[in-house]
C-alpha cells in the first residue's frame, strides 16, 4: 500500500474519481466531483495529502464563502464569480466524500471535514413558469429574433422541431436534465407516449407518459431524422456528421439563450420540473402519484410542491371569493 505520505492532491483525486466510476456513479456526478475537487487543487496547490489539515481547509471555504484568499502578497478578491451555497455545499460533500475513502484506503489517518460544519443555506424559492412563459418560449424556440435592419423578419430556427420537442417533455413529464438527456428513441413508446426513464449504472428505473400533444412533437422530429436505431439519442446534437446525446451543460445553454430571446428570465431544465409538480398538483393529483412519476424516494420535496399549490389556491379563493368581493 502507499504510504499516507506519498500521495498528492491531484493523486487523491484521480484516485477518488476512479473509486467513485467503480461504484456505477453516473458521468455527470463523476463530472461534478471533479469540478469541486479542482477548485481544492487549484487554491491548495498540488500538495500531498497529509498537509490539507483543517487549517487549509478552513482557508479553503472562508475563501468559497466570502471571496477573497491569502496571497503570499496579502489578501486578493476572487477572480471567478461569486458561488451559491448550493454549490459551496455541494463542494463541502465532494472533499468530504474523497476524505472518506481516503481513508477507508490508508492515505489519510482521520477525515478533517467532520470539523468543518456544512453550510447549510436558504434554497432558492421554486418559480413555476407561466402560461404565458411557455407560449414564449415554444415560438422563441421556433424562430430568430427579428433581424435589425428588418425588425418584422424571422426565419426558422434549423432545430426548431427539436427544441420544441424538449420544452414540451420537460413540462410533460417532469425530466430531470440527465433523463431527458440519456433518453433514447428506444425508451419512446410512440404508440402508447410511455417513456422509459433509466437512473444510472444499477438504479431502478420508471416509466412516465406523454401528452397528446408531445408525442407529435416528438414524432415530428424524429420523422425529420429518417431511420434510427434503438440505441441512438432521442434529443440528439450533432457533431462532426455524428448524431450525439446532449450533455446537461448544453441543454441548460439552450434553455437559457431561448429565454434570453423569449424575455423569460431564469430558464433552465429543473424549473420545468417544478413547473410540472405544481400543475400536476394544481390539477387534482395526488402527491404519491407525483413522488413516482418524479422519481423521488421520499416526499419531502414533493410536499414543498403541495405547499406551493395550496398556497396558490388559497389565494385565487381569496380574490375570488364573492363573499369578500361583494363586501357581505
Amino acid at each position: 500500500m502507499v504510504r499516507q505520505s506519498e500521495i498528492t492532491l491531484s493523486k487523491a483525486v484521480e484516485g477518488f474519481l476512479l473509486h467513485k466510476a467503480a461504484e456505477g456513479k453516473s458521468r455527470h456526478t463523476l463530472s461534478d466531483y471533479r469540478v469541486s475537487l479542482n477548485k481544492l487543487l487549484a487554491h491548495a496547490g498540488d500538495i500531498p495529502l497529509r498537509q490539507l489539515g483543517i487549517g487549509r481547509l478552513r482557508s479553503f471555504f472562508a475563501y468559497l464563502n466570502d471571496g477573497y484568499t491569502t496571497t503570499p502578497a496579502g489578501i486578493a478578491p476572487r477572480p471567478e464569480q461569486a458561488l451559491s451555497q448550493k454549490t459551496i455545499r455541494n463542494i463541502h460533500a465532494a472533499v468530504s466524500s474523497m476524505f472518506t475513502w481516503a481513508v477507508s484506503e490508508g492515505y489519510a489517518k482521520a477525515n478533517p471535514m467532520s470539523r468543518i460544519k456544512r453550510p447549510k443555506g436558504e434554497p432558492p424559492p421554486i418559480e413555476p413558469l407561466s402560461q404565458a412563459d411557455i407560449v414564449g418560449l415554444m415560438q422563441a424556440a421556433a424562430e430568430t429574433t427579428p433581424w435589425k435592419n428588418r425588425p418584422g423578419i424571422r426565419t426558422q430556427r434549423p432545430t426548431a422541431a427539436r427544441d420544441q420537442a424538449i420544452i414540451l417533455t420537460l413540462l410533460d413529464t417532469g425530466l430531470r436534465a440527465s433523463e431527458l438527456c440519456n433518453l433514447t428513441t428506444g425508451d419512446f413508446n410512440q404508440a402508447t407516449g410511455h417513456i422509459q426513464v433509466l437512473r444510472g449504472k444499477g438504479k431502478k428505473s420508471r416509466t412516465v407518459r406523454a401528452s397528446d400533444s408531445t408525442r407529435r412533437a416528438i414524432w415530428r422530429y424524429l420523422a425529420s431524422r429518417g431511420q434510427l436505431a434503438d440505441d441512438a439519442p432521442l434529443f440528439a446534437t450533432s457533431q462532426n456528421g455524428h448524431e450525439l446525446h446532449m450533455s446537461r451543460y448544453a441543454l441548460g445553454r439552450l434553455l437559457e439563450r431561448m429565454g434570453e430571446r423569449a424575455k423569460v428570465r431564469n430558464v433552465h431544465p429543473h424549473r420545468f420540473r417544478h413547473t410540472f409538480a405544481i400543475e400536476y398538483l394544481r390539477n387534482n393529483g395526488d402527491i404519491y402519484t407525483l413522488q413516482q412519476i418524479l422519481g423521488h424516494s421520499t416526499l419531502d420535496m414533493v410536499k414543498k410542491y403541495l405547499h406551493i399549490a395550496q398556497a396558490d389556491l388559497d389565494t385565487k379563493h381569496k380574490s375570488a371569493s364573492p363573499v369578500r368581493n361583494w363586501r357581505l
